[in-house]
């Protein structure tokens, strides 16, 4: 089971090179960033981690201070790729629905061939009312459109010019260079809370499954892997469960289910803080 990273990287945080130099060199499998475009400062939202619930029309409190200040994962990881040579590097995850997916096509088949094929590409529909509308998206739709995007760049991933045509959006058979290194894209893992809706998804489309944590994970492995057949997937999904406070019994547990990764979640902190971290986490290895 490869021991791989997940962090939140700000302006206040150590860099994406220091960072990946630093995983590379103690073993580290992988570096794995999430993604926020900016968070509105009115949200009705509940924070992911629990906090309040809305009541009354009332907002709810700010988020932690990196969810704001969070560094584009697509950008960091290149500086990541340019200074490691075997660190896997991911996103968890790219919120899909906010992005043009023409553009966002092109950079992640450029950050593939940049790091010569080491790049996933973690998918999630997103949990931020506030901050998808500002992406136009409409919110009960989202899955519908992220399914869609990815059949989209996936056209322009395609060895010869493909067009694609969908209800949200198209593209014509076009030149679109540079290609992942992986026929068809790279690896490509569905993030979010176990159920039917996004076991669909994941078999129609994914590689795997990437839970955040690993809190009933031994009771989802078999609707997930009936979903899988039942999509006539050959083989197993990968199940890479991420932000997770590792402890010996913790990564046993993920070990003995099946998890060929899993992402230990760093500080958002100080080149030393993070250092202390990693140092720690080494005995994992």
């Amino acid at each position: 089971m490869r021991i791989s990273t997940t962090v939140m990287l700000t302006d206040e945080t150590i860099v994406p090179a220091r960072l990946a130099r630093a995983l590379e060199e103690r073993g580290f499998g992988g570096l794995y960033l999430p993604e926020h475009t900016h968070i509105p400062v009115s949200r009705r939202t509940p924070a992911p981690m629990g906090g309040p619930a809305p009541a009354d029309g009332r907002e709810v409190p700010l988020l932690p201070r990196p969810y704001g200040r969070t560094l584009d994962p697509m950008v960091a990881l290149a500086a990541a790729a340019t200074v490691t040579e075997r660190l896997a590097l991911g996103t968890s995850v790219t919120l899909v629905a906010q992005h043009d997916p023409i553009v966002l096509a092109k950079q992640i088949a450029t950050l593939d061939r940049m790091c010569g094929g080491r790049f996933t590409l973690g998918v999630g529909f997103g949990w931020n009312v506030e901050e998808a509308a500002d992406h136009n998206v409409t919110w009960r739709r989202r899955r519908d459109l992220v399914r869609e995007r990815i059949a989209l760049m996936r056209a322009l991933w395609a060895p010869v010019p493909t067009a694609y045509e969908g209800e949200f959006g198209s593209v014509r058979a076009s030149l679109a260079h540079p290609k992942p290194v992986r026929p068809g894209g790279p690896r490509l893992l569905v993030g979010g809370a176990a159920g039917p809706t996004l076991f669909a998804h994941v078999a129609e489309y994914a590689d795997g499954w990437l839970p955040i944590g690993g809190s009933g994970l031994k009771d989802a492995l078999t609707p997930l892997h009936d979903a899988w057949r039942s999509a006539g997937r050959s083989g197993a999904p990968a199940v890479v469960p991420a932000y997770v406070l590792p402890s010996p019994g913790k990564l046993r547990h993920y070990r003995d289910l099946g998890a060929e990764e899993v992402l230990l979640q760093l500080p958002s902190g100080t080149e030393p803080e993070v250092l202390r971290t990693l140092d720690d986490y080494a005995r994992y290895l």
